[in-house]
């Protein structure tokens, strides 16, 4: 995956034959070192519990660890159940959300210029 990425798959989940480190090297740089990791629902419940105060699994989760170095964790299994919510297939939907967890680490907060800089990467990559 490169010195800079690595992808963990905790989960029995196919994952999606998506360019995580082109995209990531886009939005943070080659020099940004990011952990994508897919998890289970527990996992997933007990890290929003920890540091977001839900007490329910979620979809995407993004943590800095330092300036240049962060992680971002994806639940397959709740992301399968928002397809419909979404609008979106699989694939498509772990992209969107991953370039979501990117957004946040480089700063950003929900907002009208995180849904621009989130449409431009996207479009980028045809997505």
């Amino acid at each position: 995956m490169g010195k800079n990425f690595s992808l963990t798959n905790t989960t029995k989940s196919t994952l999606p034959g998506v360019p995580f480190a082109k995209i990531k090297n886009k939005a943070l740089g080659s020099k940004y070192s990011l952990s994508l990791v897919f998890i289970g629902e527990k996992k997933s419940q007990t890290l929003n519990k920890i540091y977001r105060g839900k007490n329910k699994p979620t979809n995407v989760l993004s943590f800095n660890i330092s300036k240049n170095k962060g992680e971002i964790f994806i639940t397959p299994s709740v992301v399968r159940r928002q397809i419909k919510l979404f609008q979106r297939k699989f694939d498509n939907l772990v992209t969107f959300l991953f370039i979501h967890g990117l957004m946040h680490l480089k700063g950003m907060e929900h907002g009208s210029r995180m849904g621009r800089a989130e449409t431009k990467l996207r479009e980028q990559f045809k997505l």
